[in-house]
């Protein structure tokens, strides 16, 4: 039986920065329980048509115990990291980084003008895999599949789901997180949408264009909005109410796991947390696997 997922939760983007001054949008993660995002830890948004927002970039920083998806939506940018990797980040292309036991990489703008804008999602890793050997891929837009549908156009970074009665298959899939991974964009307004996920699973749906009503009750988000939904259900159900509305949709399994963080590192334990400082200030953070 169909059952609709309902809202818990709606946070407003915040204004904040990172790297070298980058200013940016965190859309949420950073602040109170991360275990209600669980298996997801952070999301940001980066976009500005000024390049003094954003030309000081990402330089070389550490990452232990997630995974980083980085996707543009307009501009370019490199990343480099210390395995000898390079990305080419343009229009549309999504970057999926596993960070596991350690990786020290960059992300570094390649234009000194014009708009770049975007987002970065930190999903975390089970405890089993936050020692694995790290891992980068750089996935061009043209190898991203897109579903068009009546009134919707849905573009498949990662998972699986059901979209109005049709199946949909992401580029990508992890285990354990099983995560979802969807850019949505609306044509029409006042058409409702149903989008089925697993049963259990976390939902975010974040609106970076116009404005939606989730749910039975028509809970209505905004641009710079993110609604946390409720684990209970299989179903997120979307109405656009305006034309152009297109938002992001995140689901995955709650790995259930303590969750400790301190900066770049995310890991089960506060022990494991000094080891990946202690390793990093020692210079062995990033082994060659």
């Amino acid at each position: 039986m169909t059952r609709i997922k309902a809202v818990q939760e709606i946070i407003a983007a915040r204004a904040s920065s990172d790297g070298d001054g980058v200013k940016l949008m965190r859309v949420f993660g950073g602040a109170g329980d991360p275990a209600r995002f669980d298996p997801f830890l952070m999301m940001d948004e980066f976009g500005s048509y000024d390049a003094s927002d954003y030309i000081g970039g990402f330089p070389p920083h550490p990452h232990r115990g997630f995974e980083t998806i980085t996707y543009m939506l307009e501009g370019h940018m490199e990343h480099q990291d210390h395995m000898g990797n390079v990305g080419d980040l343009r229009n549309g292309d999504v970057q999926w980084m596993t960070a596991g036991a350690g990786i020290i990489h960059s992300e570094m703008p390649k234009q000194t003008e014009g708009r770049m804008r975007g987002f970065q999602v930190w999903l975390n890793l089970p405890s089993h895999s936050k020692m694995q050997p790290p891992a980068y891929r750089d996935i061009a837009s043209a190898s991203i599949p897109v579903a068009e549908l009546a009134g919707a156009r849905a573009k498949l970074i990662a998972g699986n789901a059901e979209l109005d009665g049709h199946e949909l298959a992401g580029l990508v899939s992890r285990p354990d997180t099983d995560p979802v991974y969807l850019d949505l964009m609306f044509s029409d307004d006042m058409a409702a949408h149903t989008l089925k996920v697993p049963a259990g699973h976390t939902v975010m749906v974040y609106v970076y264009e116009g404005e939606a009503a989730l749910g039975e009750d028509g809970t209505v988000i905004r641009r710079g909005q993110v609604a946390r939904l409720d684990r209970e259900g299989d179903t997120v159900t979307v109405t656009p109410q305006a034309a152009d509305t297109r938002l992001v949709v995140l689901a995955g399994k709650p790995l259930q796991e303590p969750i400790v963080q301190y900066g770049p590192f995310v890991m089960n334990t506060r022990q494991e947390i000094e080891q990946a400082l202690s390793d990093y200030q020692r210079g062995e953070l990033a082994k060659t696997f």
